[in-house]
C-alpha cells in the first residue's frame, strides 16, 4: 500500500510538471508573436484580417474613445515603442505621434495613398482645429476611399511578410480576399448610389469628403472638417436653408462629436436624424459586436441610399 501511494504521488508530480511545461510553452509561443501597433480602426481591421492570430495587435486608440481628443499615456507609448511594427494613419490625424522616437519601424500610411486636397473653405476651418496639424491641406479620412484602402492593404501585407516571412502564402491569400471585398464594396456603392432624387447630404462634421467625391453627391457640413468647431448663427441658418431648398430628409452626425446643435436643427426642421460611422474609431458597443470595416461600410451605404432617395 505504501509503495502504491508513492507511485501515485510520483504520477501526480509528473502531471504537474507536464502542465507547467505546456503552460510555459504556450506562453513562449505567445511571446514569440511579433507585436504590431495600429492607430486607427481601418488599419486594425486590415491587420486583423491579413495577419489573423499570427501577430499581437496593439490598438493604440481604444474602442469607444474619442479620436479627436485622444492622448496616449506614457505606459502605452512605451508599449508602442517595443512593437516590431507601428502603423499610423498620418495626414495630420495623430499630432501626438510627433516627438516620439520609435525603436522599431514606424510607417506613415498616408504616404501610400492619394489624398483629397481641401478647398479654401475647408482648409480655413481645418486650420482652427487643434486636433490636426494646422498646416495640413488634405483630408485625413482617406480610409473612406476603397482604392486607398486597397493600396494600404498591399503595403501592410508586404510589411507583415517582411516581419513574418513564414506566413507569406497565408498573408497573400488573406490580402487577396480583403482586396476583393473592397472592390465589391466600391461596386455596390457605385451601383446603389447611381440614381438618386436628392443630391446633397447634411452632416455636422465633414468626414465623408472621399465618399461624396467618388460617388457624386454633395456635402454640406455644420463645422467643415473640424469636429470641434463651434458653429455660428450664420452656419445654422445656412444649413437650414439647404434643408428647405434641396429636399434633404436626413441629417447625419457622428459618434464622439458634439451633436447637440445638429439634433436641434433636425427637431426644428422635422427631418430624420441618423448616425453615420466615419470610422475614425468605433464605439465600445460596435467592438463588442465584432463589427468589421466591411459591415459598417454596408450599413453606411444603406443609410446614404435612404437619405439620398436612391432607386
Amino acid at each position: 500500500m505504501k509503495n502504491f501511494k508513492i507511485i501515485i504521488l510520483i504520477l501526480l508530480a509528473l502531471v504537474l510538471l507536464l502542465q507547467m511545461f505546456l503552460f510555459k510553452s504556450d506562453e513562449e509561443k505567445v511571446s514569440q508573436k511579433p507585436t504590431v501597433s495600429v492607430s486607427t480602426f481601418s488599419l486594425y481591421d486590415i491587420v486583423k484580417h491579413v495577419a489573423q492570430d499570427s501577430v499581437n495587435i496593439i490598438n493604440i486608440l481604444p474602442f469607444g474613445v474619442d479620436p479627436h481628443s485622444f492622448e496616449p499615456t506614457p505606459k502605452l507609448m512605451s508599449e508602442i515603442e517595443q512593437s516590431a511594427l507601428v502603423l499610423y494613419s498620418g495626414a495630420g490625424l495623430e499630432p501626438w505621434i510627433h516627438g516620439f522616437s520609435f525603436k522599431n519601424k514606424a510607417i506613415d500610411m498616408s504616404q501610400y495613398v492619394t489624398l483629397r486636397e481641401l478647398d479654401s473653405g475647408e482648409h480655413e476651418s481645418h486650420e482652427h482645429d487643434n486636433d490636426y496639424d494646422g498646416d495640413n491641406k488634405v483630408d485625413p479620412h482617406y480610409w473612406l476611399d476603397f482604392t486607398n484602402m486597397q493600396r494600404v492593404t498591399l503595403v501592410i501585407t508586404k510589411k507583415l511578410i517582411e516581419l513574418n516571412p513564414k506566413y507569406k502564402k497565408q498573408y497573400e491569400q488573406n490580402s487577396k480576399k480583403y482586396i476583393e471585398m473592397l472592390e465589391k464594396l466600391d461596386q455596390n456603392y457605385k451601383n446603389q448610389l447611381l440614381v438618386c432624387k436628392v443630391k446633397k447630404v447634411i452632416v455636422n462634421h465633414n468626414a465623408i469628403g472621399y465618399l461624396s467625391r467618388n460617388y457624386s453627391f454633395e456635402v454640406e457640413s455644420l463645422s467643415g472638417l473640424s469636429p470641434d468647431a463651434q458653429p455660428s448663427a450664420k452656419d445654422i441658418t445656412r444649413i437650414m436653408q439647404h434643408i428647405q431648398e434641396d429636399g434633404v430628409n436626413t441629417i447625419f452626425f457622428e459618434n464622439f462629436v458634439s451633436s447637440s446643435v445638429i439634433k436641434s436643427i433636425a427637431k426644428d426642421t422635422n427631418i430624420q436624424l441618423e448616425v453615420f460611422q466615419s470610422l475614425g474609431n468605433i464605439s465600445a458597443d460596435e467592438a463588442t459586436k465584432n463589427l468589421t470595416y466591411e459591415q459598417i461600410m454596408y450599413e453606411n451605404l444603406d443609410k446614404l441610399k435612404k437619405a439620398l432617395l436612391c432607386k
